[in-house]
């Protein structure tokens, strides 16, 4: 029995299937934990919808933006981009089932060592808190009021989390935190807008989520996906492993073997 955590596949359906080749993945008696982003840029989301499905209980998969912005494009919200390569699912026979399939899955999943989440935990959340505004997105994405929840969560507002939040502000805090947070002020406020690399975000004052002062300290390894200008990240100190490292873009992907903490990696297939 092993259990085994993945890193953004984006559609990379075929590495995928060569990284579980490698370990001889069994879902009889083998976990396979996915840090979000099933789908966009890579030529086979559907595919991978498809197979994750497939696997059951033997799969523990949480979302990330990419699979929320799935959702608005499936509710006519936005229209399919030729670049996100997702144009087939909408054509697909069993369209409906994988979109109800897919609001389904949390965005939090918590083993014994350690939690999952696709982009990380707010630096001002306990684990407790964490927990509750996962749960609080899952309900209202399980509920008939699904829809209510997706036409409403873009906003880069608020941005500083504060327990009075409540209703939707509260709800686009936690989806921003969980799905697209990358860096952050040295407070805590949650910066949405930087896109430059970490090194030079620094010289702005923005800090990675899990370096910045006085985070709250989490029982538990945090592992990640999200971001694949990190290539990848082990911060001991921090407690925190980053498996994106950038497949779609013609790096790898990764994942880990939590048992024994070997890393697996496979070549973007060209």
């Amino acid at each position: 029995m092993a259990t085994y955590i993945v890193g953004d596949i984006q559609g990379c359906f075929d590495e995928l299937q060569q990284l579980l080749n490698q370990v001889q993945f069994d879902p009889q008696s083998d976990t396979l934990w996915l840090a979000g982003d099933l789908v966009a840029r890579g030529p086979k989301s559907l595919e991978t919808l498809r197979f994750v499905r497939s696997l059951g209980n033997a799969a523990q998969c949480i979302l990330g933006n990419h699979d929320l912005h799935l959702l608005a494009v499936h509710l006519g919200l936005f229209s399919s981009k030729p670049k996100d390569k997702t144009a087939n699912i909408f054509s697909a026979p069993d369209r409906n089932e994988l979109m109800d399939w897919l609001r389904q899955q949390p965005l939090l999943a918590e083993h014994p060592e350690f939690v999952m989440c696709h982009a990380g935990i707010s630096p001002q959340w306990d684990l407790p808190t964490a927990r509750q505004a996962a749960k609080n997105i899952e309900q209202c994405l399980q509920s008939d009021n699904w829809q209510w929840l997706i036409e409403n969560m873009y906003s880069n507002q608020p941005t500083q989390w504060s327990e009075s939040l409540e209703g939707i502000e509260l709800y686009r805090y936690s989806i921003n935190a969980f799905t697209r947070m990358r860096f952050c002020l040295r407070d805590g406020t949650l910066d949405l807008e930087c896109k430059l690399p970490p090194e030079q975000a620094h010289s702005s004052g923005l800090l990675p989520w899990f370096l910045v002062p006085n985070r709250i300290s989490l029982e538990k390894t945090v592992i990640f996906g999200h971001w694949a200008a990190l290539m990848g990240c082990n911060d001991l100190q921090a407690n925190v492993i980053g498996l994106d490292t950038g497949c779609v873009w013609g790096e790898y992907l990764s994942m880990l073997r939590w048992e024994d903490k070997q890393l697996f990696t496979q070549r973007a297939i060209k």
